[in-house]
């Protein structure tokens, strides 16, 4: 059986590496989600042959699909003992079309395949979301102008000295919108959070808004690689008008200049979230699936 642990810092290294060298495009694979996110997820990795395999042990326990260079079929073949050890129908999340096409190469019929739509990645043009030109962005424009209208306004980037604001903000934000849905925003707040107790250490970078003085938006996320930045977390408040296209451009135009492509990650199947994914028109939805051995 392979030996899953919890994900200490200690592990940053290694897997921020990994997810460099082998241009993986998939936010699951961040190492600031995988420590973050892993208390709410129960995420477990394991190292095997090089290779990082992810395990989540929640209702329904699955296996990212392995993130490595080398020999993959070793890799599945412990992935499948491992599941089989554990009387469990072996499941991956998380599967691209190259890995899709890798699993049908090497077990071909082994495996059935679905589209997880709610858990596509949303990939964007770093200079598109920075500058928001042309007809099809002319109502993000308007609602900019509308928040930079009376110049009280200001861009910092996070630092140690204004990052206790953003716990503040957060809190706030909760106040209003907790309602909505308790149990998924509680699970949020638990893992931005842990971000923002960890910012250092996890190589987090991210920016805020003010107006009038206080916060009233701010952005964090982490380097995927050399040309593409995920972005793991965006809040702002509702009711001022700009506040949540302002952030998000700003941080493109000033801060994420070295990049070329902005990982904005999934919409989870929200409804609103994806309507207002697919405004800011993104270059590549990644697809990925749910990749089921055949009983």
């Amino acid at each position: 059986m392979l030996e899953f642990r919890k994900a200490e810092l200690s592990d940053k290294d290694f897997i921020k590496q990994l997810l460099r060298s082998t241009k993986r495009e998939n936010c699951e694979y961040c190492f600031g989600n995988i420590f973050s996110w892993g208390s709410v997820y129960g995420t477990r990795i394991a190292v095997f042959n090089d290779f990082l395999i992810c395990r989540g042990f929640g209702k329904n326990p699955a296996y990212a699909f392995p993130m490595g260079q080398g020999d993959l079929k070793s890799v599945i073949d412990a992935v499948m003992a491992d599941s089989k050890e554990r009387n469990e129908r072996l499941r991956f999340y998380g599967v691209t079309e190259s890995d899709k096409e890798a699993l049908t190469q090497l077990y071909p019929d082994r495996f059935t395949f679905e589209e997880d739509r709610s858990f596509f990645d949303y990939i964007y043009s770093r200079e598109k979301l920075s500058a928001l030109s042309g007809k099809k962005y002319h109502s993000k424009r308007n609602h900019i102008a509308a928040f930079e209208k009376d110049n009280d306004w200001s861009y910092e980037e996070i630092t140690d000295r204004n990052i206790s604001e953003c716990f503040e903000m957060n809190e706030k934000w909760l106040a209003f919108n907790t309602d909505k849905d308790p149990v998924e925003i509680n699970n949020e707040r638990t893992a931005l959070v842990t971000s923002l107790e960890n910012f250092n250490e996890l190589e987090l970078t991210g920016a805020l808004l003010r107006k009038g003085g206080q916060v009233v938006a701010f952005t964090i996320g982490e380097e995927m690689n050399e040309k593409l930045f995920c972005t793991h977390f965006e809040k702002a408040f509702a009711d001022i008008r700009g506040a949540y296209p302002m952030i998000n451009r700003e941080f493109a135009k000033r801060t994420l200049t070295q990049y070329e492509y902005i990982n904005r990650e999934e919409d989870t199947g929200d409804e609103g979230l994806r309507k207002a994914k697919m405004s800011y028109k993104p270059e590549k939805l990644l697809t990925k699936y749910t990749a089921v051995i055949n009983e």
